[in-house]
């Protein structure tokens, strides 16, 4: 929400990933990528989603035996350019 109400043109895009991804219930990657096409898989449990158009980078881990999300990124594509994909953990 926060990050939503500071980058408006996210808050659609950011809305939708949240809703796609609390109704699912993956098992692998390859579900998530069906569901997001542009989406980038860093490993095996790391995802990079594009938000805004691509304006935005958002990194999730999955613990997929649990079906459970954790954001670990979620910033500007400049801001995504500065860390490390595979141990950031923002949040």
């Amino acid at each position: 929400m926060e990050f939503g109400n500071k980058h408006p043109i996210a808050r659609a895009s950011l809305d939708h990933w949240m809703q796609v991804t609390a109704a699912a219930s993956w098992a692998t990657t390859a579900e998530i990528r069906a569901a997001f096409s542009k989406a980038k898989v860093l490993n095996a449990e790391r995802v990079r989603f594009e938000i805004g158009g691509g304006d935005f980078r958002l990194i999730c881990a999955f613990d997929f035996r649990r079906g459970v999300a954790f954001v670990k990124f979620l910033g500007t594509h400049a801001e995504y350019d500065r860390v490390d994909a595979l141990t950031v953990s923002q949040f």
